[in-house]
C-alpha cells in the first residue's frame, strides 16, 4: 500500500476523512496498486464458477470500482458487460482499462441503492463491495438486485471465511471496524467501511427473504481450514420468484 506507485499514508488520512464517493475519487488513480483491488486468483477462480453455472448473455458488476470484476463477466458473458459505480473517478480509470472482447461493454454511474435498470441481466456480480453497506441496507440492495435480474438469473460473489478469534487477522479487523465506528461519531460525512458488518447467515437470510434460492460453492483453489471448511466460497443466488 506503501509503495511507490500506491496511495501514501497522508493520502489514506485524506480519503479517510472524505465522504465514500470522495474518498474514492481520492483513491482512484492509485487504487489498483493497494490491497483493496480483488486479487486476481480470486477473479480466476469466480471466473471458473460461473463458466459452469452458466452460460449467460448480459452481465453487471455491482460497484464496479476500476474494472477488475469487469474480466470475470467478459470471460462468461456472450453480448454484454456493464459496470456501475457511483464514483467518477474510479469510473474514469475503468474505462481506461476497458477490456477488449466479443461482449459489449458500457460503463455507469449510479448509486447502486437505486439502480437504473430494468430486468436486463442474466447475472449480477461483485467484489469487495459489500462492506460500504449497513446491514439495515441490505434488504434494499438485494431489493434491486432482484430487480434488474431476469427471472433465473444469478447474483454472484465470493465470500471469505471469517477469521477466529485465534488470529491476529481477527482483532485487525475488529480494530478497523471500532476505529471507523469512532470516526463515523464524531466526524462528518460518514465513511461507511466495516469488515464485519457483512456476515454469510444473515446475508443469506436477506438473499432469501428478496426472492432468491441461495447456493454456496466452495473454491477448490484456496483450500480448507483446518476443521476442513473452504476458505472462500463463491455465492450463487439464483432469482426464483
Amino acid at each position: 500500500m506503501f509503495s511507490p506507485e500506491g496511495p501514501s499514508l497522508r493520502e489514506l488520512a485524506v480519503q479517510a476523512l472524505s465522504s465514500v464517493e470522495r474518498g474514492y475519487d481520492l483513491l482512484a488513480p492509485k487504487f489498483d496498486h493497494t490491497p483493496f483491488r480483488t486479487p486476481d486468483s480470486v477473479l480466476s477462480a469466480v471466473t471458473a464458477a460461473l463458466k459452469e453455472s452458466g452460460p449467460y448473455d448480459d452481465g453487471l458488476d455491482l460497484c464496479c470500482g476500476t474494472g477488475a470484476g469487469m474480466d470475470v463477466l467478459t470471460a462468461v458473458c456472450s453480448r454484454s458487460a456493464t459496470g456501475v459505480d457511483f464514483s467518477a473517478g474510479m469510473l474514469a480509470e475503468a474505462r481506461g482499462r476497458t477490456p477488449e472482447t466479443g461482449a459489449r461493454v458500457s460503463w455507469v454511474r449510479a448509486d447502486v441503492r437505486a439502480l437504473p435498470f430494468t430486468a436486463a441481466f442474466d447475472l449480477v456480480v461483485s467484489f469487495g463491495a459489500f462492506g460500504h453497506f449497513l446491514p439495515r441496507e441490505l434488504p434494499g440492495l438485494f431489493a434491486q438486485v432482484h430487480g434488474v435480474l431476469r427471472p433465473g438469473g444469478c447474483f454472484a460473489f465470493p465470500v471469505l471465511a471469517p477469521p477466529r478469534p485465534s488470529d491476529l487477522a481477527f482483532w485487525m479487523l475488529l480494530g478497523f471496524d471500532a476505529v471507523m465506528r469512532v470516526r463515523n461519531a464524531v466526524w462528518r460525512p460518514p465513511f461507511v467501511m466495516y469488515y464485519r458488518a457483512f456476515r454469510l447467515g444473515e446475508v443469506r437470510r436477506e438473499l432469501e427473504r428478496a426472492g432468491f434460492r441461495v447456493d454456496l460453492r466452495a473454491l477448490p483453489e484456496f483450500g480448507t481450514r483446518s476443521d476442513g471448511s473452504p476458505r472462500v466460497r463463491v455465492v450463487e443466488a439464483r432469482r426464483v420468484r
